[in-house]
């Protein structure tokens, strides 16, 4: 059997490793405050340097979430935004001419909407709307076999979340469920941003590493530029969500004009630009983590 080729997402990865360089990961809520303003953020996002872009499906009982996306998801359901035109945003991002086309996609959902449109269903309109892969918040590796083997028949990443709280043999369930990269939680509790990572986060890593060789992306919490750096050497990506979010709903909770829009844009580009630069410097005064390396 001729083996499925390489994702787009781990191609990302492996041109990031090559470089030497640490992956920014995107989170934005789809449709907040427009669908057709979120495709902007998305342009907007990739021009300044993102790696791989996460496309929120705003759901009414956002559990994992804290206030700032839930408020985003509310207000992205009050556009009328639904799983079937977050996949028409992901086909018409695909089809344009822009620096966005041939950045990563990832799904970011809860279950119950792709249950609704039904397994099958969703698995063959996120490959060919041009999705690389999808993240289901509430679905746990024990309870996912239909789920892979689906998703994987559609050659989409199966990305799963590995939590602090998890034992080691955990950790190597989780990380033999996902293709893409490992999502690692770097604290218990929701998402939101923080003024400062966890003590025992670099500790976490490496119990990570000792299970995978998938990419690590750290996220929950990572706000500022300086916890980017933070990580420069110990994780293969740092997911900034909440932080873009929240620029977000400054810029566009009261007035979501096309100048109101515009200047959105403007300041995530410019978030992003500088979390590139703190991915950079992080790296240039940190020596790397073997990915293998087993910690005393």
């Amino acid at each position: 059997m001729t083996p499925a080729p390489a994702s787009r997402i781990s191609r990302r990865f492996a041109q990031l490793g090559e470089a030497g360089e640490m992956g920014i990961v995107a989170y934005l809520t789809a449709g907040d405050p427009s669908l057709e303003a979120t495709a902007k953020f998305v342009l907007a996002l990739a021009e300044a340097g993102a790696d791989v872009i996460e496309l929120g499906v705003p759901f009414s009982d956002p559990l994992a979430d804290g206030p700032t996306i839930q408020r985003a998801s509310e207000r992205a359901l009050k556009s009328g935004t639904t799983l079937s035109k977050v996949l028409d945003l992901v086909r018409q991002i695909r089809r344009s001419n822009s620096a966005a086309r041939e950045i990563s996609l990832v799904l970011f959902s809860y279950y119950n909407p792709v249950l609704q449109m039904g397994l099958e269903e969703f698995a063959g309109s996120a490959a060919g709307a041009g999705a690389d892969g999808v993240l289901i918040t509430d679905l746990t590796a024990e309870e996912s076999e239909d789920y892979r083997r689906v998703l994987g028949a559609r050659h989409l990443d199966t990305i799963f979340l590995a939590a602090p709280t998890s034992t080691d043999e955990r950790l190597a369930r989780i990380a033999a469920c996902s293709s893409g990269f490992l999502y690692l939680i770097s604290r218990t509790g929701v998402t939101g941003a923080k003024d400062a990572l966890p003590d025992d986060l670099p500790a976490l890593l490496r119990r990570a590493r000792r299970v995978t060789q998938l990419p690590i992306a750290v996220g929950f919490g990572i706000s500022l530029p300086g916890h980017v750096s933070v990580l420069g050497g110990l994780a293969d990506a740092a997911v900034v969500g909440s932080a873009l979010v929240s620029e977000i709903e400054n810029a566009t909770g009261k007035d979501s004009s096309p100048a109101a829009i515009e200047a959105a844009a403007a300041v995530l580009a410019a978030r992003i630009r500088a979390f590139k630069q703190a991915a950079r410097s992080g790296l240039s005064r940190r020596d790397p983590l073997p990915k293998h390396e087993v910690a005393p």
